[in-house]
């Protein structure tokens, strides 16, 4: 009897152990799931982190995913408005994230949301390796995407504008201009088929080829093809002035671009008119001294490359009498002068290209065209 006893004793210290281990390896499973969804919750949550570590309250954890959708797209829109890039491109993130679960793995607006995210790497933070594997994957959902009745697939076809549009800016700033310029004509293509078939306004056409307009007219630039570039960022120019009006700030990095390459050209009176243009708008819109700075001095550059600074008053004025044009450049020439001494970097820093975003696309078009 006694060794019984002795031999269930010993028999319960051995399983004791092993019902510790047990224990321990369900508590490191649980930790570890409820890490795995405290991750997940800040992915796709509109709320910071930290305050997920503080106990959000059940209406915001448990919020419908599409209103969190249009929060995000609100908020990346925000961010995006007031130069907050970082944060705007998180928000295209979770976007991405709540159309997967809102949509699906297959459904045009994951694509759509791809596109978006493609566009913010490629304007907001200028990665454009990444904005090409987003824009890919965006075309892989589009191609599964149009299937016979092709009228119900207007969305698609504008997103593919969009699509092919980024694809082709992504590759532009990758210097692959072959295929930069494949995707443009497709993006143009397709928009006017578009508009032929009446899908969309001509209003919507004319902003679509304003962006597309550019960007083939950046391309050429790109290339130091400024013949090439120069019709190109004309027909730009006067389809913003239609879209957006001629005193518009969407229109002041178009006709700096434009003028540029007029200089590069010989075209010296033109590059004075447009940078002067420029300027006009830019000084209409109440600017800090450091942009009005910026912006004269574009002009008195573009004066002196033109031997348009005058050293005599009398052949001043018999130039202000014969084009009237180069009164206002002799104005924005002294009015540089004028202002306090600036930093060397201010004065000769370039803004960038204004880049635009919208949607638009085709009809009666075979699905082969995503896969070519």
């Amino acid at each position: 009897m006694a060794i019984t006893r002795k031999r269930k004793v010993a028999d319960d210290k051995h399983v004791a152990p092993k019902d510790n281990v047990y224990k321990n390896m369900q508590e490191s499973k649980e930790t570890h799931i409820s890490n795995h969804l405290d991750e997940i919750v800040a992915a796709v949550s509109i709320t910071p982190r930290k305050k997920i570590q503080n106990k959000l309250p059940q209406t915001a954890l448990f919020q419908p995913p599409r209103e969190k959708l249009h929060l995000c797209e609100e908020k990346a829109k925000s961010y995006s408005s007031s130069h907050e890039y970082e944060q705007a491109v998180r928000e295209l993130v979770r976007c991405m994230a709540l159309t997967r679960i809102c949509y699906g793995d297959s459904h045009w607006k994951l694509a759509e949301a791809h596109v978006n995210l493609a566009q913010g790497y490629l304007q907001l933070k200028g990665l454009s390796l990444q904005a090409k594997q987003h824009a890919e994957k965006a075309k892989e959902i589009l191609t599964n995407s149009i299937v016979p009745p092709y009228n119900d697939n207007t969305d698609v076809f504008k997103c593919s504008i969009e699509l092919f549009h980024t694809m082709g800016r992504a590759l532009l700033s990758l210097q692959k201009f072959k295929e930069a310029s494949e995707n443009l004509t497709k993006a143009e293509t397709l928009a006017k088929e578009l508009l032929q078939h009446g899908r969309i306004v001509k209003e919507e056409w004319i902003e679509i080829q304003a962006r597309i307009k550019l960007s083939f007219a950046q391309m050429y630039q790109s290339q130091k093809k400024s013949k090439e570039a120069l019709p190109h960022y004309q027909e730009a120019l006067e389809y913003t002035e239609i879209s957006q009006g001629e005193k518009s700030l969407e229109c002041v990095p178009i006709l700096k671009e434009l003028a540029g390459v007029e200089r590069a050209l010989g075209v010296h009176d033109a590059s004075i008119n447009h940078f002067l243009q420029a300027h006009h708008i830019v000084l209409s819109r109440n600017p800090s001294q450091e942009e009005a700075a910026v912006s004269a001095h574009l002009v008195a550059r573009a004066a002196v490359a033109s031997g348009g600074i005058e050293h005599h008053d009398e052949e001043t004025e018999v130039n202000h009498v014969r084009h009237p044009a180069r009164r206002e450049q002799s104005q924005a020439t002294s009015d540089l002068w004028s202002l306090p001494s600036l930093p060397l970097a201010v004065l000769t820093q370039e803004q960038p290209p204004c880049l635009h975003r919208r949607p638009s696309y085709r009809s009666s078009v075979s699905s082969g065209v995503l896969s070519s």
